[in-house]
């Protein structure tokens, strides 16, 4: 994906984090005490100065109970029944060398949703919270390992070993290598 598409969704992603700051009544300084994200940190992704993390939108996320789907489907023009390859939101975390594709139609109504996560070796991202308590994950993995933790307990897994947990507490999800890893996740709200 293209810098120019890239600089489009976080200035539309800013836009939308905004606008929930505003629905909750917030300044940044309540949000940044809410969320355990520093009042500048907040700012410039609002305002589209820096393209957000994973770790940062996943705290956001889990303020405003939405899953990252749900708030990334929340800036698109609009939710469809069917959506091409090529029309499926990509997003980088530049920081981490994430890249998440949201493979399912968002719709804000379905519980379940679809995502392709690709983590390049060495890549190491880890989460605090769930965006949403009690969230399912049942994670497949298409090609490579990865090591995902959750409630303290590492599982690796080899292509075509899938996982499914119960999202609680804190998870890390690791590309040991030899290359890069390539996954299916499916996400279910309770």
């Amino acid at each position: 994906m293209g810098n120019d598409v890239q600089d489009t969704v976080d200035v539309r992603l800013g836009a939308r984090l905004a606008e929930l700051r505003a629905e909750h009544g917030w300044s940044l300084a309540e949000l940044a005490e809410h969320s355990g994200v520093s009042r500048s940190t907040l700012s410039r992704a609002e305002r589209a100065e820096i393209s957000p993390t994973a770790s940062l939108l996943n705290r956001l996320c889990g303020v405003y109970g939405r899953t990252m789907s749900q708030l990334l489907s929340e800036v698109e023009a609009e939710p469809a029944g069917l959506v091409r390859a090529a029309e499926q939101t990509v997003w980088t975390d530049g920081a981490s060398g994430f890249v998440r594709r949201s493979v399912s139609p968002p719709h804000p109504g379905l519980r379940g949703e679809l995502v392709e996560g690709r983590l390049a070796v060495g890549a190491d991202i880890a989460y605090d919270r769930p965006p949403v308590p009690g969230l399912e994950q049942h994670i497949w993995v298409l090609d490579g390992s990865l090591e995902v933790t959750a409630r303290d307990v590492g599982h690796r897994l080899a292509t075509g070993d899938c996982l499914r947990l119960r999202v609680s507490g804190p998870t890390r999800f690791r590309c040991p290598g030899p290359r890069d890893v390539r996954y299916a996740l499916v996400v279910v709200a309770p």
